[in-house]
Parts: structure tokens; C-alpha cells; sequence
């Protein structure tokens, strides 16, 4: 691949846990059809000083630092036959030992200089961060909509559409959700093994103490669920179409809970920032339950690009016009869920990984 002046130029930069990164591409064959990356430090770069935002040890041999990074991330670090891993050793004179694929553990640098293993530790995070954002999200954090009213009022719903919309572009019966799985989605996540799983059930706890208690007031949310609308700008070429969701005594509250939620998840690094509110909606119909009845919607189109090329738009301006205000009830919400993606427990809903109750 040839790089334009302005690629060198002006490379793409990267925040990192305060510090910021040049991210310079490579040329080397990409490694399972992706196009490798290399990265160098900028200006912020601790490479030649102490650096605070991790620790190194001193060893007999010289000095070594510890990873803790998720088996189905070691292939980044390791590269196609080994690749990544040998340029990253030659480069900043490490060693870098990797445990088995499959077996969750640490990454241990080693190196004589200290000044190497910072360089070689910097450099990994920088490698991981950038993979991470490409894998496909596991959980989300979600409120429950499929209680028994609004299932019923949703199917009702969904009766009605049909025989009324049916006729238009793209209407049919496998655009629906599926009642059972009704939900607010307030942000995703990509949790890749049992250690981050359970980090992100301690920070919900964490968040359910420091504010959501007191946001709620000891007592579940009263909502509504009421009238429908659509993602994009031409409602004649729909992809989603949402319930919308409402706190019945008119308060924010339950804004203000998804919007701090997400910060708090955000600031931890297990989500990351997609948008400057949190968009209160429930997908009532999707195009791309077309194809996969168990799809879910995603906000950006950063991972999992494929399923959004074959997307088959449906004519939704009647349905907007006849359903502008229908109600789907009112409900009581008492817990945020880490919902897990593709999934199903007993009620038919997702499977918890874990949920603050309030």
C-alpha cells in the first residue's frame, strides 16, 4: 500500500490513557486478511523516562513488565507466523513471552533496559486498543421492556402494521423483534473473557451506589412507551424503526441515569464514547432481522460492517403516519442488565452476565 505525503505527514492520532499516539501503517502482508498496524509514540511518549501508567519490575536480568490481556487478543501481539511479535522484540531489544492460545494469562516483557520494556509495554497497548475496537461487541447494557403488557401491545402492534402497511416496499413479517426481547440498549460492550466480564459487574455496582439509588430514589421508574420513529433522514428508506420511551411523571430521570451509566462505563474503558447522550429507543422493527431474526442493532457501523451491505430498506412513511402516537403501555423499571449478545435465558430474554437493582 502506498502512503501519501500527507499520510506521513499528519498520521491518524490516538488518546491512550491520557497519552497520545502516532499511528503509522505498514507494509507488510495483513495478517488474516487485516491490514497490519504499527504505532509510534508522540510527543507524550514515556519511552526515555519513568512512566507511571503501568509497572515495571526490577529484575536480576534487568527489568520486566506484566499484561493482562484476553486469549482472543494474543494473535494481535503475535502476528501472522510470528511477525508482530519478532519486530516487536528486535525493535525495542524485549522479550516478550505469550501464554498458549485458549489459556487466559499474562504477557511478560522482559528486558535489560528499562527504557525497552516501556517502549515494548507502550506499544502493545497501543496494538491492543486499536484491535479491540474492531472485534464485534459481547454484552450491553440494557433495560428490559418484554414485560406482558407491552408484549401484548406489541404484537398488537405488529398485527396491525401488517395488515394495514403490508403492501409497502419492503414491509413484512421478518422486519419485527421479537417480543420476548424488547429492550433499551444504552451502550455496548466488548468483554472478552471472565476477568473483564466481572469488572464490568463490579462497576455497575459501584455506579448503583454512587448515584443510580439516589437518582431513582429508592424506587422503581415509572415509563411509557408510547409512538414510534425512525434512524435515518428519508422515511421511505427505513432500516430501523424504534418505540419511544418516556418517564411518566415528565422527569429526566431515566436520561440521566443512561447518561451517567455510560460515562462511568466510558471513563473505565470497557465501553467506548458513541454518542454525547444516550438515545432512549427500543427497535420495534430492523432490516437486519430480515437475514438474522437473533441480530441486534448497533449504533456505528465500526464493527461488523459486512451485515450492513445487503440491508434491504422498507417504505415506512404510513406506518409513521398511522402509528405516530400508538401506545405500547406503561412500565416499571427496577434494574439496568449486563444482557449478553446472541443469548437467550428461561423468559426468552437475553442472558445476564449481571444487573444493579434499584
Amino acid at each position: 500500500m502506498r502512503r501519501s505525503r500527507m499520510d506521513v505527514l499528519r498520521p491518524t492520532l490516538i488518546r491512550i490513557g491520557g497519552r497520545v499516539y502516532r499511528k503509522n501503517l505498514i507494509q507488510e502482508q495483513a495478517y488474516q486478511q487485516e491490514e497490519e498496524e504499527d504505532f509510534c509514540a508522540g510527543p507524550s511518549d514515556c519511552a526515555d523516562e519513568p512512566c507511571d501508567a503501568f509497572v515495571v519490575e526490577e529484575t536480576e536480568k534487568g527489568f520486566q513488565c506484566r499484561v493482562e490481556v484476553p486469549s482472543p487478543l494474543y494473535k494481535y501481539i503475535i502476528g501472522k507466523k510470528g511477525e508482530t511479535k519478532k519486530r516487536l522484540e528486535t525493535e525495542t531489544r524485549t522479550s516478550i513471552s505469550i501464554p498458549k492460545p485458549g489459556v487466559e494469562g499474562e504477557i511478560v516483557i522482559t528486558g535489560q533496559h528499562r527504557s525497552g520494556v516501556i517502549s515494548a509495554r507502550t506499544r502493545i497497548d497501543v496494538l491492543l486498543d486499536s484491535f479491540r475496537k474492531k472485534q464485534p461487541f459481547t454484552h450491553f447494557l440494557s433495560f428490559a421492556l418484554n414485560q406482558p403488557v407491552i408484549q401484548e401491545k406489541f404484537l398488537q402492534f405488529k398485527e396491525e402494521v401488517l395488515e394495514k402497511c403490508s403492501k409497502d416496499h419492503g414491509v413484512s413479517n421478518s422486519l419485527f423483534q421479537n417480543p420476548a426481547k424488547l429492550h433499551l440498549t444504552l451502550g455496548t460492550l466488548v468483554l472478552l473473557n471472565e476477568q473483564e466480564i466481572q469488572k464490568a459487574c463490579d462497576l455497575l455496582q459501584r455506579c448503583k451506589e454512587d448515584f443510580v439509588d439516589q437518582i431513582a430514589g429508592g424506587k422503581p421508574l415509572t415509563v411509557e412507551v408510547a409512538g414510534v420513529e425512525y434512524m435515518n433522514d428519508d422515511p421511505a428508506m427505513t432500516d430501523v424503526l424504534y418505540a419511544k420511551v418516556h418517564m411518566k411523571d415528565g422527569s429526566d430521570r431515566l436520561q440521566v441515569i443512561a447518561d451517567q451509566l455510560v460515562e462511568r462505563f466510558v471513563a473505565s474503558g470497557l465501553m467506548l464514547k458513541e454518542w454525547d447522550r444516550v438515545k432512549l429507543h427500543a427497535t420495534v422493527m430492523n432490516t437486519l432481522f430480515r437475514k438474522d431474526p437473533s441480530a441486534e442493532e448497533r449504533n456505528n457501523t465500526m464493527t461488523g460492517k459486512s451485515s450492513f451491505k445487503e440491508r434491504e430498506s422498507f417504505n415506512g412513511r404510513n406506518i409513521l403516519k398511522l402509528f405516530e402516537n400508538f401506545y405500547f403501555g406503561e412500565v416499571q423499571l427496577d434494574s439496568v442488565r449486563l444482557s449478553q449478545r446472541f443469548s437467550s435465558d428461561a423468559s426468552g430474554y437475553y442472558a445476564t452476565s449481571g444487573q444493579l437493582t434499584f
